[in-house]
């Protein structure tokens, strides 16, 4: 049994369709993603999967409950890390967890014992009598986390897990993520940060225009939609990538600009390579391509707001 299905399913705010026809299927025991810019419907898509909003149209099974008739059941055993952290500031870190606890209908007795380890997952253990007020950015980010385990759920909600935190926190973030799947959990992650998709997702969908617009694994989506090699050219501020781009364009399979960079997709990058060995004022960046060169040219370079 599938840990989430959605098929068909529509949402509409006055005359925009927020979510129109997304149809997809998370395994247990995966990380699922959830891709897509700004006002893509991310967000809508996961308030209806949680029976937080009504669909339109559509169906959705979560955990085996049929949403939003069963959304009540079906979120007992499961776990949000919304992507603002609302924790309590009253409350210590652990009286954040014992409380919580208790909206699941636990009792005191089964919530106390597992307070020592759920801190001791999120590496904040010392800190049960801290008050939140006190904690950076990433402990209350981890704390968050730890407060979505209280009921020990089989599938947590991830919204933009590691937004605004330092590379440290994050790699803290993605080991404790990757360690919940290990031990059978189902993630379903949204996330901004193209290379924490790359890293933690089995499977991902893109989503645009409340559309889907690409599903597969990283790899899959990278071998399907992109030149294997990238190779960005920078100028340094001698006016020169203009017309190197359009005397060597040729040598690249295809070029998108952007501002004061060119980038130059390649299967095979040494003739471009050559040519940059002999050209003045340029700076370049070799590597392979990755997920975020796919999201860029499935959605766009445009700012989305």
């Amino acid at each position: 049994m599938a840990a989430l299905d959605v098929s068909g399913l529509h949402k509409t705010y006055g005359d925009t369709e927020v979510v129109a026809g997304l149809s997809f299927t998370v395994e247990p025991g995966t990380c699922f993603g959830l891709l897509g810019p700004n006002g893509a419907g991310k967000t809508t898509t996961l308030r209806l999967c949680l029976g937080l909003t009504a669909p339109a149209s559509g169906s959705i099974t979560l955990g085996g409950h049929v949403i939003p008739a069963d959304a009540q059941a079906a979120r007992a055993k499961v776990g949000v890390v919304p992507q603002f952290d609302n924790l309590d500031p009253d409350f210590t870190c652990a009286e954040n967890l014992l409380v919580f606890g208790r909206y699941f209908g636990l009792k005191d007795a089964d919530i106390r014992p597992r307070i020592p380890q759920l801190l001791e997952f999120a590496s904040l253990a010392g800190k049960a009598d801290a008050r939140i007020a006190t904690l950076s950015g990433g402990m209350k980010r981890r704390l968050t986390l730890a407060r979505a385990l209280v009921a020990n759920p089989d599938i947590i909600f991830l919204d933009e897990p590691t937004t605004g935190l330092d590379p440290q926190a994050r790699h803290l973030i993605w080991e404790r993520l990757k360690k919940l799947k290990s031990a059978g959990k189902t993630l379903i992650l949204t996330t901004h940060f193209m290379d924490e998709a790359e890293r933690l997702c089995d499977r991902l969908i893109v989503i645009d225009h409340g559309r889907k617009i690409a599903e597969g694994s990283p790899r899959e989506l990278i071998a399907t939609h992109i030149e294997p090699q990238v190779i960005e050219v920078f100028d340094e501020s001698c006016g020169q990538l203009p017309d190197f781009t359009e005397n060597h364009r040729h040598l690249a399979d295809r070029v998108e600009q952007s501002g004061e960079t060119a980038f130059f997709y390649c299967r095979d990058p040494q003739p471009l390579l050559t040519a940059l060995a002999d050209a003045d004022g340029l700076r370049y960046v070799h590597r392979a391509s990755n997920l975020e060169d796919v999201f860029i040219k499935l959605t766009g370079r445009e700012l989305r707001d």
